[in-house]
């Protein structure tokens, strides 16, 4: 089946098979990679991309479900903040192996603009892992990229 939708900002088009899955679809199709094909059950949040502005696991999703979306990964994010949000991570040391980084690097750009707690950004990142850092420098990152981003 033929489907439609906005990929980080260009209007693209796919022939997909029904079950197909927009992570498989965007890693094998587009070739973009900071989707990551972890877990593919939805445990571990690495696949993470934005479905008209809302975070969502693209192992989740089949492909048919975005027709006429606007699809955004990490990729696609021409936001300067990001910036921000990527230098805090490197500031913090918020990665170590850096395959979960960019799953966390887009959902904190989801919370900017926000003034959160600790606490609550522990709970904005639920169900999204990262097996090397125990989520202390993690969550440090995204304190400190919401700081910034608010002065």
């Amino acid at each position: 089946m033929k489907i439609k939708f906005r990929l980080n900002g260009r209007d693209v088009e796919a022939d997909v098979h029904p079950s197909e899955t927009l992570l498989e679809t965007i890693r094998d199709r587009f070739e973009i990679t900071s989707p990551k094909g972890a877990c593919t059950q939805g445990v571990c949040g690495l696949c993470v991309v934005l479905v008209d502005g809302e975070p969502l696991k693209s192992c989740l999703v089949l492909t048919p479900e975005v027709q006429d979306s606007t699809v955004t990964t990490l990729e696609g994010i021409k936001d300067e903040r990001i910036e921000t949000v990527r230098e805090s991570f490197v500031e913090k040391h918020g990665f170590q192996c850096g395959f979960c980084t960019p799953a966390f690097i887009l959902r904190t750009y989801t919370l900017l603009g926000r003034k959160l707690s600790r606490e609550e950004i522990r709970e904005e990142l639920k169900g999204t892992l990262c097996r090397c850092t125990g989520y202390k420098a993690i969550v440090d990152s995204v304190e400190e990229a919401l700081i910034k981003v608010r002065e």
